[in-house]
């Protein structure tokens, strides 16, 4: 292999003549060799977003000439487009605060901006990635600002889904609106629902977790950028802080602002451990709900075979014909791990010390991974699951009719007292609440179809207790 020297404080090393990355990356990847995982793309992407809009600001503000403003212009706009991914070489998990994924862009586009002036890759002579592409600039303020351009770039995926899986709750809510079933409470029979209702109450919080989502997405627009190393601003010219968010925004085409207090919005990840916990809560309702689908479809013949999920793929190896709930099961999956990273955000987050936190790499590598997660199983949940379930109407009706969970209905009309007892004859001997009444001669037939009326029940409508007196006297 045909190699360059290159050389840092640390001293000379031998780098592939081919590549565009440098010495620092080099180095960095010698040292993190640790997930196996390279940074993200869309981190890439937004580093070089930010390059860009940096190069055009120190244009403006005359701090670079406009030769090497263009060629770096140029180059940010090529690893935009998806070029030179293989030249980002660094661990996601590394030590530095980011500093090893900066250098990378800032080497790479060094090396390519040199080559558009007519260059080579042996030399920084025309540009520097320290000098030019960094200018203005610290890892403090770029890799933190490039995090949240990345979820701000991931976020509208997963709204999406999500609001396509809230849809479909709805279709199922309106579906199941007149399927009368047992509901439960600590898994044991309460009082008549609907199945529709259920279905509501989960698209009414895939509702909430979406309103979540965007209400603390919203925070990361406010940047750091600008702020360099600890937030005080050194090293830039005294336009440039408000120059490159204004350029950013204009790149991105989104409404970003620089942050009040910069040395808060450089040293506190507070910011990503609120995206953090709205990814998890909304994991946790779709985990939630996937325990409920199993359960109700548990069986078929020996469980409470409420509702049948689509048959997506044998479910054993060795007892025929089984089938088993492997959406509902894969989501909770992914709600377990959300869960774990969500830990690790948070503890990143607690660990930072005075003007700096140094473990944005693993908050950046957990929330990416966690809103791509949900992203994915929002969707597997919906098209693989939530579309094709239908309900056992004729079994549900048979359960509510055996149950003693409907005695909570006479409470009003005989009392706690009498309704328990009615409760626990029923269970014992397996006799219907109705034939016992009608046996104790408490209430006359009609009251008792009026009262257990599951329709209304389910609806929790209660007929007139002006009578209740009179019966329990």
């Amino acid at each position: 292999m045909h190699t360059r020297i290159e050389s840092d404080s640390i001293g000379p090393l031998p780098i592939p003549s081919n590549a565009y990355y440098g010495v620092q990356t080099l180095r960095a990847k010698h040292n993190f060799s640790i997930s196996g995982e390279k940074l993200h793309l869309s981190l890439i992407k937004n580093l070089a977003v930010i390059k860009k809009a940096a190069a055009i600001t120190n244009f403006q503000e005359q701090n670079i000439s406009a030769d090497i403003a263009e060629a770096i212009y140029k180059a940010s706009d090529e690893i935009i487009s998806g070029k030179f991914q293989e030249e980002f070489i660094v661990d996601a998990i590394q030590g530095g605060a980011g500093t090893s994924a900066n250098m990378n862009i800032n080497e790479v586009l060094a090396h390519r901006a040199s080559e558009i002036l007519g260059g080579t890759k042996d030399t920084y002579d025309l540009v520097h990635p320290n000098d030019h592409v960094n200018c203005s600039q610290s890892t403090n303020d770029v890799f933190p600002t490039a995090g949240k351009l990345t979820v701000l770039e991931l976020m509208p995926h997963l709204i999406n889904n999500l609001s396509y899986l809230e849809n479909l709750l709805a279709q199922k809510a309106d579906e199941f609106s007149d399927v009368i079933k047992m509901g439960r409470t600590q898994l044991q029979d309460a009082v008549p629902t609907t199945l529709g209702r259920s279905f509501k109450a989960y698209q009414s919080a895939v509702c909430r977790g979406i309103h979540h989502l965007l209400t603390v997405t919203d925070e990361m627009h406010t940047l750091n950028i600008g702020g360099t190393a600890i937030g005080n601003g050194l090293n830039t010219s005294p336009g440039y802080s408000a120059t490159i968010v204004q350029n950013l925004a204009n790149e991105l085409k989104l409404p970003l602002k620089q942050a009040n207090d910069l040395y808060d919005a450089t040293q506190n990840a507070d910011s990503f451990v609120q995206v953090s916990g709205a990814v998890k809560t909304v994991a946790v309702i779709l985990s939630k709900m996937s325990n409920d689908l199993r359960l109700m479809s548990s069986g078929p013949k020996t469980g409470f075979g409420e509702i049948n999920l689509p048959d997506k793929q044998n479910g054993s190896s060795i007892m025929p014909g089984k089938v088993n709930p492997v959406i509902p099961e894969v989501v909770s999956q992914v709600a377990f791990q959300i869960i774990g990273n969500d830990v690790t955000i948070t503890m990143a987050a607690e660990s930072g010390q005075l003007e700096l936190n140094p473990f944005e790499p693993i908050i950046f590598r957990n929330l990416f991974s966690s809103i791509e997660l949900l992203t994915n199983a929002a969707l597997t949940l919906a098209d693989n699951c939530i579309a094709g379930i239908t309900a056992n109407r004729e079994h549900c009706l048979e359960q509510v009719e055996r149950s003693a969970g409907i005695a909570t209905a006479l409470c009003p009309f005989i009392g706690y007292k009498r309704a328990s007892e009615v409760a626990k004859e029923s269970l014992k001997t397996e006799i219907s609440i109705r034939t016992i009444l009608l046996e104790k001669d408490w209430l006359s037939k009609e009251k008792i179809d009026e009262i257990i009326d599951l329709k209304k029940l389910a609806e929790g409508i209660t007929p007139s207790i002006n009578h209740l007196h009179s019966i329990l006297t």
